[in-house]
């Protein structure tokens, strides 16, 4: 340090002098440490707060121009006279104003568009109070609980675990008797019993009307019977809307049974549309959002800003590693199996004694024996019962099984699971593909079902 400024700066304190000097008033410092080096941090991303900026600025403008018009109005009410043209002033704060409420707009979806005057471009900022949405479409939302059976062996024996998964759901109808519900159908996979709890907290016992594993999507029935009065006024149907019209960055809300721990609400935007994800199970185009869809907000309800179902959230990709990327099923591309599932007259499984048989044995064609051999992929009928109702609506052995009252039939395995909702003598119409010398030709059928 400089001593002389030092002595300078001590002895010329106000204008006194203190008296103090370098060498009878010396602080002591310790030594400082060494600094080791460390890499720089990464720089951080730079917010945008132009969309804010521009909402702030234009709605003060437009208060500051109202407010002049009316000090105008007052002034001249009162007889006081300005030296400018004070009619010349109100017309150019007029064209202002106009000019500015027309760069400000009010969307549909709840959010406010800006648009830049000088540059045209646009800016949005959405509305991110959902609450009344929410409340509107939270007594048509469900939990679902499947408790299912798991076997493994263990030093070679064989064991049957009984476990419980959790899910959410969708109430999309009703009749005369029943409620009907959407979901996913890896949420009722392997079922042996369906809970369904309601919005009030009432639970009740669910049965499967159909499900398609190869779109992941599953109709349940609830009775009416089982349920109270009560309950019945506290739950509402849900509003189908049309994802076909969605756009990239409009509000996006997802509700579900999160965890497994109760009905809970996560918001964002549509992130991206038509996403190709090539999982097994699932519809492989999908709606992408940043909203939240965690373990059990699938079968849930994916939203936009009128409460209407735009998707059903299915799965979310990467787990830990990936952030913000939420998928969800496009209503749209699924309503026609929706409808034909609502539609069964099916109440659930029905006993071993009761249930309808088809009369075939089969084998499921797989992609590769279907590139192989150039069979359409479904159940190949490897033969038929005589007198069995499959020989007396005529299927034959060669025959493909792709379809059955609607729903897509890829395995042998589907195709009994659809038939233990059947009793005997239930009718169902099942498609399917003949060989024919110039190819393979659909044949659609109605199929009355026997006994064993």
């Amino acid at each position: 340090m400089d001593e002389q400024r030092f002595n300078t700066n001590y002895n010329n304190i106000n204008g006194q002098q203190t008296g103090y000097t370098a060498q009878n008033y010396r602080p002591v410092y310790a030594a400082p440490p060494t600094l080791q080096s460390q890499p720089a941090s990464a720089p951080k991303k730079k917010k945008t707060f132009m969309p804010k900026v521009l909402v702030a600025l234009a709605i003060g403008l437009i208060f500051g121009i109202s407010a002049s018009l009316g000090f105008y109005a007052t002034n001249t009410l009162t007889g006081y006279k300005d030296t400018k043209d004070s009619s010349k002033e109100v017309s150019e704060l007029k064209e202002e104003v106009n000019e500015l409420k027309g760069l400000i707009s009010a969307m549909d979806d709840g959010s406010v568009v800006i648009t830049d005057a000088s540059s045209g471009v646009q800016y949005s900022t959405v509305v991110t109070d959902v609450t009344e949405v929410v409340e509107k479409v939270m007594p048509s939302m469900v939990s679902i609980t499947n408790l299912y059976e798991e076997t493994y062996s263990y030093w070679g024996r064989v064991y049957t675990e009984e476990l419980e998964a959790s899910g959410s759901g969708i109430i999309v109808g009703e009749n005369d008797t029943e409620y009907l519900l959407v979901t996913n159908y890896h949420v009722i996979e392997g079922n042996v019993q369906l809970t369904v709890q309601f919005v009030d907290e009432a639970t009740a016992t669910a049965y499967v009307k159909g499900s398609d594993e190869s779109i992941d999507i599953a109709v349940l029935g609830v009775k009416k019977s089982d349920l109270d009065a009560d309950t019945k006024k506290a739950i509402a149907i849900a509003k189908m809307g049309d994802s076909d019209n969605l756009k990239i960055g409009e509000p996006a809300i997802a509700i579900g049974n999160a965890l497994g721990y109760g009905q809970s609400v996560t918001t964002g935007v549509i992130s991206a549309l038509n996403r190709d994800i090539q999982m097994e199970n699932t519809w492989n185009s999908l709606i992408q959002t940043n909203a939240a869809i965690n373990p059990g907000n699938s079968g849930g309800a994916l939203l936009n800003i009128q409460g209407e179902v735009i998707g059903i959230n299915s799965n979310k990709i990467g787990g830990s590693t990936v952030e913000g990327m939420g998928y969800a099923i496009p209503i749209s591309d699924v309503k026609e199996v929706i409808e034909t599932f609502m539609n069964r007259t099916n109440n659930g499984k029905v006993s071993n004694d009761e249930r309808g048989y088809l009369g075939i044995n089969g084998s499921t064609v797989d992609d590769t024996t279907s590139a192989t051999f150039g069979i359409p992929k479904g159940v190949y009928v490897t033969s038929v019962y005589v007198g069995s109702a499959a020989d007396e609506a005529g299927i034959l052995k060669g025959d493909v099984i792709t379809n059955v009252d609607g729903q897509n039939i890829k395995e042998i395995s589907e195709l009994q699971e659809l038939l233990e909702y059947h009793k005997n003598g239930d009718t169902i119409t099942v498609k399917l593909m003949r060989s024919e010398p110039d190819g393979y030709k659909e044949i659609v059928m109605d199929v009355t079902l026997g006994t064993k």
